[in-house]
């Protein structure tokens, strides 16, 4: 198999995010296939015993096991490492193996980590009861305060992670300074951009060391996979991710990877336009609820700094209602066009009740001070008509009392 012979990253690197999301990372066959093609294989043949000798000991480049690289995953590697403006990328089979594997595959037992309080239940999960285990501590923080992110800093650190925008608060921070304020004191910076993607948000632009996904969400964009991803340098990413990840094995389909390669392509699109209509969507909310997250209304408190740092502040938001998760659950049974569910980026709107769902794993008095209440709703909003949106939470917010 050979690559395209357009692939040359002298080339690639000068074409623009638009034209890399649907070029970058294409190799092509004998065959010539203008669509990417799917290596459903586990193993490959060699010509003579010398050639995987080689292969396995660094000497040659070529496949070995498809748990180490496949060449659909890697078309997927690459392109998204051209998009993000990374030297690297290292796919996984979700996101959530993508977050673990960007900690653990550089924190030891006696380290430290500081982490944003406001975060993906999840991952929150991770900081605060798997890495423990392994003599790893975190200190959760206020992201959104510099000064706590310094006073947390221990000689010990070795590690910041933070999302933005937050999982569901929509709470952001500020990239450039908390990833200078890590690079001063040694400490690696990685930054979870789920709700963005590269489409809207360029974290290692403003100085982030390593970019995280949820390949799942806004990359696929339609529900279909589970895929994870991690951005960084050529030496994080060879010397501690892969290691990682060829021996503990979070390793994701070639056709997982192919679909992904497929959602990518129209990534940019469909970022924009989903943002749009949530932005109007949005507008609406604001005039029929007590409080609303949405990071593109000038009444978000840090409305400014995702003027700075975003280039349009995302399809995803939250706001809360009066009457705590019984009115929450009304409004969510109400609903006769938008989906309950608790996944994000699908090109339809999908909304659901955090407390209960992606964040129940947490115990109340984290909840409460993440900023998780129960009377919060998130809503990932689409590609539908933002009218038709409208009409069906207006409708939901009647029919419970609100």
């Amino acid at each position: 198999m050979k690559k395209n012979t357009g692939q040359n990253r002298s080339i690639t690197t000068k074409w623009r995010p638009a034209t890399r999301a649907v070029r970058g990372g294409t190799w092509r066959s004998e065959q010539g296939e203008t669509s990417e093609a799917i290596f459903l294989t586990s193993g490959y043949s060699y010509d003579d015993a010398a050639t995987p000798a080689a292969r396995f000991a660094g000497e040659e480049p070529g496949m070995t096991y498809s748990r180490t690289q496949n060449p659909s995953v890697q078309m997927l590697e690459e392109r998204i490492a051209l998009m993000e403006g990374a030297e690297a990328c290292r796919v996984q089979a979700s996101g959530m193996a993508a977050m673990t594997a960007a900690m653990l595959c550089q924190l030891s037992a006696g380290d430290h980590l500081v982490v944003a309080q406001a975060a993906f239940g999840p991952t929150r999960w991770v900081t605060d009861n798997l890495l423990p285990r392994f003599a790893i501590e975190a200190t959760p923080v206020d992201g959104r305060d510099l000064d706590a992110w310094k006073a947390a800093i221990r000689p010990n650190t070795k590690m910041f992670f933070f999302e933005t925008p937050a999982n569901p608060t929509m709470d952001i921070v500020d990239v450039a300074a908390v990833c200078a304020l890590a690079r001063e004191h040694g400490i690696r910076s990685v930054v979870d951009n789920a709700f963005a993607t590269s489409a809207l948000q360029r974290p290692l632009e403003f100085g982030a060391d390593v970019v995280a996904y949820s390949a799942t969400k806004l990359m696929d964009g339609q529900g279909r996979v589970l895929a994870g991803a991690v951005c960084g340098s050529a030496d994080f990413i060879n010397n501690h991710l892969l290691p990682f990840q060829r021996n503990t094995g979070p390793t994701l389909s070639p056709f997982s990877a192919w679909v992904v390669l497929k959602g990518l392509e129209t990534l940019d699109l469909r970022a924009n336009r989903q943002a749009d209509n949530a932005l109007e969507v949005g507008r609406f909310l604001e005039t029929r609820v007590p409080r609303i997250l949405h990071p593109g209304l000038p009444s978000h408190p840090q409305f400014a700094l995702v003027q700075k740092q975003m280039i349009k502040p995302g399809s995803i938001f939250s706001f809360e209602i009066d009457g705590g998760r019984e009115a929450a659950h009304a409004i969510l049974d109400a609903l006769e066009l938008i989906d309950i569910s608790n996944n994000i980026g699908d090109s339809k709107t999908l909304m659901t009740h955090p407390a209960s769902t992606t964040h129940s794993s947490l115990a109340a008095e984290t909840r409460a001070a993440m900023g998780v209440t129960e009377g919060m709703l998130r809503i990932s909003v689409g590609l539908e008509d933002p009218q038709d949106l409208i009409d069906d939470l207006d409708q939901a917010l009647r029919k419970a009392g609100l």
